[in-house]
């Protein structure tokens, strides 16, 4: 149960910062050398990678549109980062059920990277930077703070996991939603302009 649960929540992370999960879950193991996390995860070339893809990741993520770019490379690479973590997480267990944690960690992973990149697409149509610096540096700070609290508590972080994927779907319908609405005030508003100055549309 235990195991299932941190998959789920590595598989939550994976999908909006997966070099920050994998980071924090080599650190605690290097550090804590926690039972539950695969030792492969603390050795220290994974270490070093992730530490430089993070590095990349902060910045990229930080910055209008190249966000969205990044986030259209990570398609391919944050679910499988989940579902790998899955598949570790059920250690020499049997086939089943490495292929159920490679399947909670990359289904989970690959909906969590679909609210993150919709979201943020939405979040590109505003004018200024703060907007994604502010998500950004909120994503970080989640993410930080629930997968080293799924390292003491499982279930608990499973659950936390949980609720705020289901308010990221949330957000991003709702985001969605103003974003439909936002851009057919503006065609009205160009339909109406041109028909008073006599253009062609």
């Amino acid at each position: 149960m235990e195991s299932l649960a941190l998959t789920f929540t590595s598989g939550w992370a994976s999908g909006i910062n997966s070099y920050l999960v994998l980071l924090v879950l080599g650190i605690a193991d290097r550090v804590g050398s926690v039972e539950e996390i695969p030792d492969v995860l603390g050795r220290t070339e994974v270490l070093g990678i992730a530490a430089l893809l993070y590095a990349f990741e902060f910045v990229a993520d930080k910055v209008p549109y190249v966000d969205s770019a990044w986030d259209a490379v990570s398609t391919a690479i944050r679910p499988v980062v989940g579902g790998v973590l899955g598949v570790l997480f059920a250690g020499d267990s049997e086939s089943l059920n490495a292929l159920a944690g490679g399947s909670v960690g990359g289904g989970t992973a690959l909906v969590s990277h679909t609210v993150k990149s919709g979201t943020r697409i939405a979040a590109n149509t505003s004018p200024e930077p703060f907007t994604n610096l502010g998500i950004s540096l909120a994503e970080d700070v989640v993410v930080l703070g629930v997968v080293w609290f799924a390292i003491e508590h499982p279930v608990l972080a499973a659950v936390i996991a949980g609720i705020l994927l289901l308010l990221g779907l949330l957000l991003l319908w709702l985001a969605w939603k103003l974003v439909r609405r936002g851009w057919r005030r503006l065609k009205a508003w160009r339909e109406r302009r041109q028909e008073r100055v006599g253009g062609v549309p």
